[in-house]
Parts: structure tokens; sequence; C-alpha cells
């Protein structure tokens, strides 16, 4: 079952095109991955699937991209409603200059979600579990946040995007910034968090796609060349750019 249906999009920065006529189905509860050379619309793509382009001045949006079967970009859906049922996680970890426990719990308080401290404690219990943190931190949850390692510090942003209740988590290249055993674990963590939510990722790193998704989308300058099975993209393409790309001759 499809959580995400794009039809036909084209986003445009002032007159630059820099998306055309993308249509995919994103699995609901699946890792879809996304990948494609830099400055190909990927990371553009991703924004557009929780309205974060909103805040670029002169951007156009043509087409629709359904969330549940209803066009997030109706004029009457409020964007923070998207982007609280559509999470990110950015590139770099990017923590607030806080506590742990204030960070994992500055979703619920500005959205209230929760009515007392007790509630907020739970919500920040269960989001440091669900992002493998709290057997590690729960008796630190005063420490600053900065003072964690990359990958404690990009598993606190999972978490952070956990404590707000989301449906589906978009990740732009999470562990482009992180050493392999920090990757791992954010890797480990992904397929963990498929059980209950919806996950696309932006990766760079082929052999990342190969080994987590179960689907995955070619970007080419602006156009979506190949979107199949995962396990086709990398032994079977039908496109020529798929397979010089997924081969290392270009790219």
């Amino acid at each position: 079952m499809a959580k995400v249906e794009v039809n036909n999009l084209d986003f445009f920065y002032g007159s630059v095109k820099a998306l055309s006529e993308i249509t995919l189905k994103i699995d609901e509860k699946e890792i879809t991955a996304l990948i494609g050379p830099s400055g190909c619309g990927k990371s553009t793509f991703l924004r557009c699937l929780n309205r974060m382009n909103d805040t670029i001045p002169d951007i156009r949006i043509e087409g629709e991209i359904l969330l549940d079967g209803v066009d997030i970009y109706k004029t009457d859906l409020d964007p923070v409603d998207i982007r609280q049922r559509v999470g990110m996680v950015f590139q770099k970890p990017n923590p607030f200059p806080q506590s742990v426990y204030d960070n994992v719990a500055f979703g619920p308080r500005v959205l209230g979600l929760t009515r007392n401290r007790v509630e907020e404690e739970e919500i920040v219990e269960r989001s440091l579990k669900q992002a493998a943190l709290w057997d590690l931190i729960k008796d630190r949850l005063d420490l600053d946040a900065l003072g964690l390692s990359l990958g404690e510090q990009q598993r606190l942003c999972i978490a952070r995007v956990l404590a707000v209740g989301p449906e589906v988590i978009l990740m732009d290249e999470p562990t482009s910034a992180l050493d392999p055993i920090a990757t791992m674990e954010i890797e480990n963590l992904m397929a963990e968090l498929r059980e209950f939510y919806t996950i696309v990722v932006v990766t760079h790193n082929m052999q990342q796609a190969a080994r987590v998704s179960k689907k995955t989308g070619l970007f080419w300058l602006g156009e979506l060349v190949e979107f199949d099975d995962t396990e086709k993209i990398f032994t079977r393409p039908k496109e020529e750019r798929t397979e010089a790309y997924v081969t290392g001759r270009v790219g």
C-alpha cells in the first residue's frame, strides 16, 4: 500500500525547473532509497514531501503529492501539521544546545502533545528507546546534547523526530558525516524503525541503499530515471543511465 503517491511533480526555483514530471509511489512501512549524483534533485524532492521548500522564496510546484490520498499542497492544510506527520533527519546532526531531555521534549512541548510532566517523560523515554539511546543515556538526560558523539547526536535527532509521532521519516544523507560503526548503527536503527514508520532516505552510498531499502529511485538532472525494487536496480536495471551509475562508469 502506498503511503505517499507523487504524480507528475514539477518544481521550480524561480524560472529554473529543478524537478520534472516525477511520478512514484512510496510504500507504507518500507524503506525507499533515492540515489543519484550531487545536484540532481534528490534533496529538493525530499523537501517537497513535507513542504520544507515553502520557506524558500519564489518557488513553484505543479502536480500533486498525496499523503494517505490527500494532496499536502491543498491550501487548507497546515504545513506545520504536515511536518509533524512527515519528519526530517538532516545530513549533519543538528541537536539544540540544550540537554538531551529538552531536545526530545521540545517538539511535544511546542505542539502541546502532553498535559503534564509524567506524559512528557513517557514520550522522552519511548523516543530514546526507539532511537536506541535510552540504555546509553538514561542516567544522563541532563547532559548537554552537544557533548554526545556525532553518531549519538544523529540518533538523538531521530528521537526528536519520533517524539512528535510522525508517520513518515525523511532522511537526507543521515550517515554521510559518520564513521563506519556509527553508520552501521543508524542503518540497524532504520531497519528497526521500518516496522512502524515509512522511511525515505537520500544517500550517495549505493551499498547503503542496497542494504537498507526495498525500492530505489535514481535521480538525474531533475528527472527520475528509474524506480524499481532495489534488487532489480542494482542487478538488472532497465535504463542505461542506471546501469552506468550503479556500476560507477558515470556519476
